[in-house]
């Protein structure tokens, strides 16, 4: 009789009892270990996590993509689950992830990411299916990418990958100002991080960039047919493009 597999979800936080609890009620019966590694929160976090048998370590933010490195390294279990704070199993992706326990066949899993906007499941301009590797097994990948926006990716570029059935459900927006806050928060990280690696720029890219992420958006990822909320996300996304560059530029200005 061959031996199930244990799985350890990883999560990392900061402030997040606004969402927490949502993520951890998901992994209840799932995995059998939680870990969760926490950027000094001074909220309820680390609270609610202790109420879930979390086990909860605090641990220096250095970055998106150093901590969750940090973070994958700190499970016990053959095989990894990772989240973020914002995010939860539904139902079909739970059963999913249980019968990996008695069949698992590949070094990792893909699932779809569905995102919540402010009360409405965005199914088009391009956050759906927003496809992720999430589970893998222990020792075999890291996450990679350029900060804010990181990547896990499997050391062996030819392993087998396989796509589970089911959605993450990605909680992000409670409303359109959560959105402002996350596109101030991401493009600081991301103007430091294009400046310090030395990339260039050029004329009107800040205009051009926007021009062409609203065109991509609302009309060939076909968020008019998110109604309305496709409409602010598809503003607001080219906005951020917009932004970036011109965070870019006065960073380099202050260079000089």
């Amino acid at each position: 009789m061959s031996t199930l597999k244990k799985i350890s979800a990883v999560i990392i936080t900061y402030n997040e009892e606004k969402n927490i609890e949502t993520c951890l009620k998901s992994l209840v019966g799932i995995v059998d270990e939680i870990v969760v590694v926490d950027s000094f929160s001074t909220d309820k976090t680390e609270s609610i996590c202790l109420k879930y048998g979390a086990r909860f370590i605090p641990h220096k933010f250095d970055g998106h993509i150093e901590q969750k490195n940090w973070a994958r390294e700190q499970a016990t279990c053959d095989i990894v689950l990772s989240l973020d704070a914002d995010e939860a199993l539904d139902e079909t992706l739970q059963k999913s992830i249980l019968s990996l326990k008695v069949d698992w066949q590949f070094e990792g899993y893909k699932m779809n990411r569905l995102t919540n906007y402010c009360g409405k499941w965005i199914r088009h301009t391009g956050w759906y299916p927003d496809v992720k590797l999430r589970l893998w097994q222990k020792g075999k990948g890291h996450w990679t990418g350029e900060n804010p926006h990181d990547e896990f990716v499997l050391f062996d570029k030819n392993a087998n990958i396989g796509h589970l059935k089911g959605d993450i459900l990605h909680y992000s927006y409670h409303h359109p100002d959560d959105h402002d806050k996350q596109i101030e928060y991401f493009t600081n990280i991301a103007a430091k991080t294009h400046v310090e690696k030395g990339k260039s720029t050029f004329f009107m890219q800040r205009y051009l960039s926007a021009i062409l992420k609203f065109i991509k958006c609302y009309f060939i990822k076909l968020g008019f047919l998110d109604g309305k909320e496709g409409w602010i996300i598809s503003v607001k996304s080219s906005y951020a493009a917009y932004l970036k560059y011109k965070k870019i530029n006065a960073l380099k200005k202050h260079a000089k």
